[in-house]
């Protein structure tokens, strides 16, 4: 009996405008900020056609690297809401996967822009096991204060103690697939976000990552027991806005690029891996091909690197010591450099930079699920 889990940031499935550019230069889409625009009024009146007319392109591409994940549970991120959810699954998944995802749960989070982490799933996998729900608890109430984990590095960051650890949720779903249980925690870190304080972005906000994941780990142990945890049957799956190695990439396109796989100091995927608690199964492929996400600031900045994760505990990694994730990179933008051989055909109209299925990659598993 298996099941095939994956992961995706679907990256801003939303079916609400987002005005907030008018008064945000970070967020106002770079198509509007060509023109001179003379008020509120006419900046929401444009914003709206734009999205409508860039949506259906994006759309069609985030179901095509859903269908190709051919996952019966797929965990989400950047999720506006259960409507856009409904309506996305039904305009355009279903059209690709038949009967589709009839289980759909998210919850609201803590995140300003009201993006959430969400989950789709068959009513039975691809061998006619049923998969059903059991329960979803959120911990997006969780603080720092409750948990202990609040640190100088994090007063420095202006966070307080008795604010929320998750910028999003940490959200808990336990269901039973072919009547064994599966526990799956759906996880979206703190951005990176730009330098700050004499750090770059990523340093500056890793003692926020640090402490999400100090607080996922606690939330597992609680449930079944530091003692025990490890070897029972569960997932961390989502985009953790952080890595343990990149690729960097040199050189252009007419000389040849160079790619150079290298390892990090320190991330926050390490307090959830030490003591072998869990796996990160993308390890299992090779150095230079474990990459969901392409970077660029321009030329003098580019690597790849593995922002999205399924994270096994040690207990169901050991179960399925063979299993090697597969990464979707068929919806990718043509910018995206690939190293040699590693090339895909895009799916049909991705452009340059837009229309994508996101900048992230899907990552799905195959997974042994007997007791």
């Amino acid at each position: 009996m298996s099941l095939r889990l994956a992961t995706f940031n679907v990256e801003n499935l939303m079916n609400r405008f987002d005005f907030s550019g008018y008064r945000n230069q970070l967020n106002e889409d770079r198509t509007l900020a060509l023109f001179d625009i003379r008020s509120e009024a006419e900046y929401k009146m444009l914003e709206q056609a734009r999205a409508i007319a860039q949506s259906d392109d994006t759309r069609q591409l985030t179901a095509l690297a859903i269908a190709a994940t051919r996952a019966d549970i797929i965990c989400m991120q950047e999720v506006d809401n259960i409507e856009a959810l409904k309506a996305f699954e039904y305009g355009y998944l279903f059209k690709m996967v038949g009967q589709g995802y009839r289980q759909k749960y998210t919850t609201a989070g803590n995140d300003s822009r009201g993006i959430d982490v969400a989950v789709m799933m068959r009513n039975e996998t691809a061998q006619g096991q049923p998969i059903e729900f059991v329960r979803m608890t959120s911990h997006a109430y969780v603080t720092y204060e409750q948990f202990g984990l609040h640190t100088p590095e994090l007063a420095t960051l202006g966070s307080q103690a008795n604010e929320r650890i998750f910028r999003r949720d940490c959200l808990e779903v336990d269901v039973t697939v072919g009547g064994v249980p599966l526990t799956l925690y759906l996880v979206h870190f703190k951005s990176m976000g730009s330098p700050r304080n004499g750090l770059d972005g990523r340093e500056a906000t890793m003692p926020v990552r640090i402490a999400e994941a100090q607080a996922v780990r606690r939330i597992i142990e609680e449930r079944f027991g530091a003692d025990h945890a490890a070897d029972k049957r569960w997932a961390i799956c989502g985009d953790m806005n952080d890595y343990r190695q990149r690729v960097k990439i040199t050189g252009d396109d007419v000389d040849g690029y160079r790619f150079e796989v290298v390892d990090e100091a320190q991330s926050c995927i390490n307090v959830l891996t030490a003591g072998g608690f869990c796996e990160n199964v993308i390890e299992r492929r090779p150095e230079m091909d474990r990459w969901t996400f392409y970077h660029t600031r321009g030329p003098e900045e580019r690597h790849l690197c593995q922002l999205d994760y399924i994270l096994l505990s040690k207990g169901l990694a050991a179960k399925n010591a063979t299993a090697v994730p597969d990464i979707i990179r068929n919806g990718q933008p043509w910018r995206t450099i690939f190293p040699a051989g590693q090339e895909v055909e895009r799916f049909p109209r991705a452009g340059w930079d837009r229309p994508k299925a996101s900048d992230h990659c899907p990552v799905a598993i195959t997974l042994d699920m007997v007791r």
